[in-house]
């Protein structure tokens, strides 16, 4: 008879959380409402074409897309016509993609990069690898035996190595194109500027004046680039870190909202729910305590 099986998950017994889950969709209903989860999502595409929302950005696709959605990031999805592909959710107690940064390097390119887009074009040589990836996953799903976990981590490594070296050519030769002009010059100093200044800069004012140039002029070329506006990339980048801080080590909230330039717990915590939808504490509650494994 033959197997039509759609869905094979793993649970962590411990706390009852999801922690690995591989998912052959036929359709929009499992994207099409708006969702936060406590673990990361790898979403390929290979019928249809929509629309993604995440975060405070749009974006259309097409067939051959793959989106990969961080941890409580928000996102749905609208589609105009059949729609089919592949879903992968892990948990940080499954796969710790900062332990495994050096390997993978899917931190800062897949996944928690506030400046590119969260999505990559899958070609035919990269397709075939994700589709066998996705039989062997399936097939060791089913067959609980020795040594599944590191079997399981194994496929799942290969599967983001792949992706992420998608990305980083796709984000090289768009840099390539745009490289003469001067607005990526001045985008590129904005980045490096929020990468060193997030912590004790928290407005969009400080960064034009710190880059030299008007507000509003930075503001539309931020928007034009990055599909964000200023203030949100600056919020996103701090949220990041804090996120970071509550997963990695035993800081109190307080401690950390104090390091990301806080002085008022309170606020902090207000902040952070804003962006991330939960608190600080029910993050870390949700998310796991990651110290002892990264």
């Amino acid at each position: 008879m033959l197997n039509t099986q759609t869905a094979f998950t793993l649970i962590n017994p411990q706390n009852g959380n999801l922690a690995f889950k591989l998912f052959l969709f036929e359709d929009s209903n499992q994207f099409d409402h708006l969702q936060r989860h406590n673990y990361y999502s790898v979403i390929w595409v290979k019928k249809g074409s929509g629309k993604l929302r995440t975060d405070f950005s749009e974006f259309d696709f097409g067939p051959g897309t793959m989106f990969t959605i961080s941890l409580y990031q928000p996102f749905m999805v609208s589609t105009h016509d059949e729609f089919e592909g592949v879903l992968l959710n892990f948990h940080p107690e499954f796969f710790c993609i900062y332990k495994h940064h050096k390997e993978v390097a899917a931190n800062g390119i897949l996944f928690n990069n506030v400046y590119q887009p969260p999505y990559i074009d899958v070609d035919a040589a990269s397709a075939s690898t994700f589709n066998m990836l996705v039989e062997q996953i399936k097939a060791e799903m089913q067959t609980v035996g020795l040594a599944q976990y590191e079997l399981l981590v194994s496929y799942l490594k290969i599967f983001l190595i792949t992706a992420a070296r998608l990305k980083t050519g796709q984000h090289a030769e768009a840099k390539q194109l745009v490289g003469d002009s001067k607005e990526p010059f001045i985008l590129q100093n904005l980045k490096d500027a929020i990468e060193e200044h997030y912590k004790e800069k928290h407005s969009a004012n400080q960064y034009a004046e710190l880059l030299n140039i008007s507000p509003k002029a930075l503001a539309k070329l931020a928007k034009a680039h990055f599909n964000k506006t200023l203030t949100n990339l600056i919020a996103e980048r701090i949220v990041i870190e804090a996120k970071r801080e509550l997963y990695l080590t035993n800081k109190t909230v307080k401690e950390i909202a104090y390091e990301l330039g806080y002085n008022d717990e309170y606020y902090f915590s207000r902040f952070f729910k804003t962006n991330a939808d939960v608190s600080p504490q029910l993050y870390r509650d949700t998310v796991g305590f990651g110290m002892a494994n990264c």
